[in-house]
């Protein structure tokens, strides 16, 4: 989920959704990477019936995301919900009015706005956060146009100062899933994800290195669950999506106008980030490809996200890259 320019910041699947029928199970998968040396540290099930409040803190908050977003983030069953062993984000179409931005970056007085959807977006800010490591999510991607459901990090104390010169790191961006696409293979509409890093200077001199990524059958990520994941060890980090690097990004290719990194090439990615994971309606990324702006029919849409899992390296916890061969 970019931040720009401020200053911290299958048919099945949606009929069952309009008919509110039960989430589908997931099923079980197998551990990642096995005799790489990775070391689960911390990880949320969602086996319970409820959201886990020591783990996550749910943003409550209007003012977009910095995107132009047009969801209002509440902390409401309706858009936040544990069923079945998984967390469920439910976008839906009602205006709702609430604090315009987040308790850490908000404005006193804090106001109030209002805007056509709701969303959910839960984060573990001041919580828990890590420094190097394998973060994962196995998650199944709601489709449409204006859908737009990520799994993403920031840094839990920003040393190199705001948006986006302490980073930020995005496991896991679905934007207008089935929508149209000419750049896309398969002939049934988008069907990428993106892995991105986000660094540099204050906009416009911010920076990006992303990829987009389909599956080896080119089916659309709407249809069923995968997992996604970052491999983060100091001056190295790579994106996977079942397994298979798609991103692979050095040192060399990142960097932060930050004056206190002078002489420290690991940075901004050498801090503890803390995870969050949302589903945003419409936004820049989203309106302005594809199929342009919002499909009414996109909604109601649900993120759903079996697991969320935090690694080390147990042979190299503080570099982490000897368990990234």
């Amino acid at each position: 989920m970019t931040i720009a320019g401020l200053p911290k910041a299958g048919m099945l699947a949606a009929a069952l959704l309009l008919l509110g029928a039960a989430p589908p199970q997931a099923p079980l998968v197998t551990a990642p990477l096995e005799g790489a040396g990775w070391e689960l540290v911390w990880a949320d099930e969602f086996e319970g019936e409820a959201l886990d409040r020591t783990r996550w803190t749910p943003e409550v908050s209007c003012w977009g995301g910095g995107n132009n977003e047009r969801q209002c983030y509440t902390d409401r069953p309706e858009n936040i919900a544990v069923e079945k062993g998984l967390l469920l984000l439910k976008a839906r179409k009602e205006r709702f009015t609430g604090p315009a931005r987040p308790p850490e970056i908000a404005e006193n007085p804090n106001p109030r706005l209002t805007q056509a959807y709701t969303s959910g977006k839960v984060r573990t800010i001041g919580k828990h956060a890590w420094r190097y490591g394998r973060i994962e999510v196995r998650a199944k991607v709601p489709p449409g146009q204006g859908t737009w459901p990520a799994v993403w990090m920031m840094p839990d104390d920003p040393a190199y100062g705001p948006w986006p010169r302490s980073g930020e790191i995005d496991i896991l961006e679905a934007v207008n899933i089935g929508a149209k696409c000419k750049a896309c293979e398969g002939g049934r509409g988008e069907n990428r994800t993106i892995s991105a890093l986000h660094f540099g200077d204050f906009a416009p001199k911010n920076r990006f290195v992303d990829s987009r990524t389909a599956l080896p059958d080119l089916a659309l990520p709407s249809e069923d669950f995968h997992v996604y994941a970052v491999e983060w060890g100091e001056g190295l980090i790579r994106f996977l999506v079942d397994d298979r690097v798609h991103l692979t990004v050095t040192a060399d290719q990142w960097s932060t106008a930050a004056p206190a990194a002078k002489g420290n090439p690991a940075a901004p990615f050498d801090q503890p980030f803390y995870i969050m994971a949302n589903l945003a309606v419409g936004g820049r990324l989203s309106e302005e490809n594809n199929a342009k702006g919002l499909a009414a029919k996109s909604f109601p849409a649900q993120f759903a996200i079996d697991w969320i899992r935090v690694y080390r390296c147990g042979s190299d916890p503080h570099t982490g890259r000897a368990c990234m061969r």
